[in-house]
């Protein structure tokens, strides 16, 4: 096959992927203090990143050095298991933000553990079912008209994809909104009892809010457009539009693990450890809750 320039930088973008999500979960197994549900979910959000990066350099791996529809299958079931379990694992990283301010007496309990280990459970749980489909023949390998914008996903599948990512961003985002709601009570209150300037309120709770629409802002125009398009789109398209969408929506993989992972100041230690052999005293250490935004 003519080398596509597309495949090309979904290749190079799994492999930037693959390494940026390796670091954490590496630091994150091999590190005992990181047994905390917090930590536990962004383990599980670097895994289904890593496991992303590793079904890109697959499928172009299949695709031009060991052509094969039964490995197409394959990749293309650990490509749908992997993003399923990646935007999974950010709802339940947003119901745990949630949770630990609505519930900050009772968070740090028996039962959030339990909890946590439920919702990791019930989205690789859906994650892999989703991931089955296609290897289990619900395709389009036999029947082309029935083939959606990604191929050999059918139309049927790719549209019960979206509309389940649709149900994940309406939830993120109305989480969100209440946690902003509670961040800026939060801080009313702080600044009343510790009889802070208003201004020292405007910008705590200011900075707060913007870190929360990076956060749910970087994944809509992420995934929002390869969402719509598989909604809207047809096997009939051009390739190029799929492309297009799709090499967007691999860049959420690449961008998590800054967002979740390196802005911990507790993963920020370790890599320092292993990076400088010490502590870095820039980087004073300070427990942060899930709630931290």
């Amino acid at each position: 096959l003519a080398l596509n320039p597309w495949d090309v930088a979904l290749c190079i973008s799994g492999t930037i992927i693959s390494c940026e999500n390796a670091i954490v979960v590496v630091v994150i197994f091999y590190t005992p203090a990181f047994r905390a549900p917090t930590f536990l979910l962004i383990g599980s959000l670097a895994t289904a990143d890593l496991l992303a990066g590793l079904g890109l350099i697959l499928h172009f791996a299949f695709v031009y050095f060991v052509p094969s529809e039964a490995l197409s299958l394959l990749t293309v079931g650990l490509l749908v298991t992997s993003f399923t379990a990646s935007v999974s694992s950010l709802l339940t990283i947003t119901i745990d933000r949630y949770l630990s301010l609505y519930n900050a007496l009772t968070y740090y309990s028996e039962r959030t553990v339990t909890r946590t280990h439920i919702m990791l459970i019930l989205s690789w749980g859906a994650a892999v079912c989703y991931g089955l489909l296609p290897v289990m023949g619900w395709n389009c390998l036999k029947e082309p008209s029935a083939c959606s914008v990604v191929k050999p996903l059918t139309k049927n599948h790719l549209i019960i994809l979206s509309v389940s990512f649709f149900m994940v961003f309406a939830a993120m985002l109305q989480l969100y909104v209440q946690i902003c709601r509670v961040v800026c009570r939060h801080a009313q209150q702080i600044a009343v009892q510790r009889h802070f300037l208003a201004s020292s309120h405007y910008v705590t709770t200011r900075k707060g809010i913007a870190t929360l629409a990076v956060i749910l802002g970087t994944f809509a125009s992420c995934w929002l457009p390869f969402a719509v398009y598989c909604l809207l789109g047809d096997s009939t398209y051009p390739a190029l539009y799929t492309y297009a969408t799709l090499l967007p929506a691999t860049y959420n993989s690449m961008i998590n693990p800054v967002i979740y992972a390196f802005r911990n100041q507790e993963i920020q230690k370790v890599l320092w450890a292993v990076c400088c052999g010490c502590f870095s005293s820039a980087l004073p250490f300070r427990s942060r809750s899930p709630s931290d935004v």
